[in-house]
């Protein structure tokens, strides 16, 4: 599974097997995190994922006959309705190497504001073989709960309320409003999680399980894999996996390699999602963290910045051009930058890498003195979205109606306040760029549709024109996941990045009467201010740019913006 000889190069592995941490690790042993009374507390309530595997708290029969029946009653789409670690797991497992493609039910997860997103999926699915699944571990977080009352307000137009509430699941935890609301209606299939298990590190629970089953994995070997890897993962020893992953990690960290890249084939790149949610949510905080990035450019790493390592994932692949340009691209990597190899070849074995990085998450946290199993600044973005939500969004600094000297409509400029001063949206993103430093990194937090028109193209351009002519490690971030995710390392961890929060006007909303927020887009634009707010109040280096619209030629204009802006620094 990894490369390397880990013992002679990365001296923490052989304090890990001193101090015993693997094995207290899967005995559930809070006195780990004893740095602090309030990290050894929160260990103590958030241990129970450590052997999932072997002692498993729902009955995997049980998940198999539910898996049976849905396809007996001629299931063709699910539809994953959830966020941050709720939906993280569930993508990976269902996409992870096109296994949905080779599955009678086609599986997909919506995890975004964008109504855009919303209607490419409902489009494509027949109501009356849809099953809604709607997978929340506190049963009352603000996204599930919207995307729940607009897949409704869809289903309709079809189904009567009475068929309409047998296509739906809950997976929750005990006692959630979500278990009430579903017993209340009588849904079909309720599914309660284990509350010892924090959502990130839910994956072989059944949130991840589920659907698993329901894509027609095999549940048996799947599970054989994750008792395997539970054995191993728990083992005092310097061959343990997760104890040189740990090392490799935390020892790097020290030498200032605070920043990995994740490299793969786009066919496998949806594990870098899970993984980037795992580290930089347990991790990021304290003024501590190592940053996870997804980099589908390896020309990127050809000269070694100093401040980050590469991990490689290879993975199965027919098409021989495909696997050649991805090997191809790992020779551009500067000889100097530590890396380590892994390989997965299908989503059956996923099992082993979910155990292998919860293990050396938690065994990193160990080493850096962070309670990995918390989420503060998740929960501050969180009330920052309701405050906004309730007392309306604050005015922006300025307002602009042209970009690059076209007419354009009215762009939102908000600044924060380490960014003040600027009186112009080139001038404010010009200003953002001089701020970089070395060591630092770059993030553009998008609310926005990740799909059709050029939209990805253009996001990527601006991700890349700070990676290239800054030199810095620059990742794309999707909102709100990214508020489950990396967004708690932005916020709790070092004060190391820069920040573009990028939102727009829907010019076909999803509106939501009655509710917290009136539509999708309300509740987008809010979560970006809300976490413009608490950036800023962090301090941290950051400007929110809101469109008049999220068209692919209008993210265009933008991105040649920046690109200028770069030009003139």
């Amino acid at each position: 599974m990894l490369s390397g000889n880990m013992e002679k190069v990365y001296p923490s592995a052989k304090a890990l097997v001193k101090h015993r941490v693997a094995s207290r690790l899967h005995a559930k042993d809070a006195t780990l995190y004893n740095f602090s009374k309030e990290a050894q507390e929160c260990a103590a309530q958030y241990m129970g994922w450590t052997d999932l595997a072997s002692n498993p708290p729902t009955s995997l029969s049980k998940i198999k006959k539910f898996a049976k029946f849905a396809k007996s009653a001629g299931l063709e789409n699910v539809l994953l309705l959830g966020q941050g670690g709720s939906t993280q797991a569930p993508m990976t497992i269902t996409k992870y190497n096109s296994v949905s493609a080779k599955s009678d039910v086609k599986f997909r997860t919506l995890d975004s504001d964008s109504p855009v997103r919303l209607r490419s999926i409902l489009a494509g699915c027949d109501p009356k073989r849809l099953l809604v699944i709607t997978s929340s571990k506190s049963g009352g977080t603000i996204e599930p709960n919207s995307y729940l009352r607009a897949v409704r307000a869809e289903l309709r137009k079809s189904l009567s309320e009475e068929e309409l509430v047998r296509h739906l699941v809950a997976i929750t935890d005990p006692g959630s409003a979500l278990e009430k609301q579903a017993e209340k209606e009588g849904w079909l299939k309720i599914f309660n999680g284990e509350p010892t298990v924090g959502g990130r590190y839910s994956a072989l629970s059944v949130f991840g399980l589920v659907p698993a089953a329901l894509v027609g994995i095999d549940m048996d070997r799947y599970m054989e894999n994750a008792r395997m890897a539970e054995k191993k993962c728990a083992e005092d020893s310097i061959d343990n996996p997760a104890i040189i992953l740990a090392a490799f990690l935390y020892d790097n960290y020290r030498n200032g390699r605070d920043k990995f890249s994740f490299l793969t084939q786009k066919r496998g790149r949806v594990l870098g999602l899970w993984i980037e949610q795992l580290v930089a949510e347990s991790l990021g905080k304290g003024g501590k963290g190592i940053l996870p990035n997804i980099e589908s450019d390896a020309l990127i790493l050809s000269k070694d910045a100093g401040d980050r390592t590469a991990i490689m994932y290879q993975t199965k692949n027919e098409l021989w051009d495909e696997r050649k340009n991805f090997e191809m691209s790992l020779g551009y990597i500067a000889p100097t930058i530590p890396r380590l190899n892994f390989r997965v070849d299908d989503a059956c074995a996923l099992p082993q890498d979910f155990i292998i990085w919860e293990y050396a998450t938690a065994m990193v946290g160990y080493l850096m003195k962070v309670c990995p199993f918390d989420q503060p600044d998740v929960a501050s973005a969180k009330a920052a979205t309701l405050k906004v939500l309730s007392e309306g969004t604050q005015a922006p600094d300025f307002v602009e109606d042209q970009l690059n000297n076209i007419h354009m409509g009215n762009v939102e400029v908000r600044l924060g306040q380490s960014m003040k001063g600027a009186s112009s949206l080139e001038e404010a993103v010009r200003n953002l760029m001089k701020s970089v430093k070395p060591g630092d990194y770059f993030s553009v937090n998008a609310f926005l549709p990740y799909m059709g028109e050029g939209r990805r193209e253009a996001l990527e351009m601006i991700r890349h024109t700070f990676a290239h002519d800054l030199g810095v490690v620059s990742c794309l971030e999707i909102g709100p996941r990214y508020l489950h995710s990396t967004g708690q390392m932005q916020k709790g961890g070092p004060d190391n990045g820069v920040y573009l929060i990028v939102s727009a006007d829907e010019m076909k909303d999803v509106t939501l009467p009655g509710w917290k927020a009136k539509s999708l887009a309300t509740l987008a634009k809010a979560q970006a201010c809300g976490d413009l707010k608490v950036l800023s109040e962090r301090g941290r280096r950051v400007v929110h740019v809101h469109l008049p619209d999220n068209s692919g030629a209008t993210l265009r204009v933008l991105a040649e913006m920046v690109a200028q802006a770069a030009r003139e620094i």
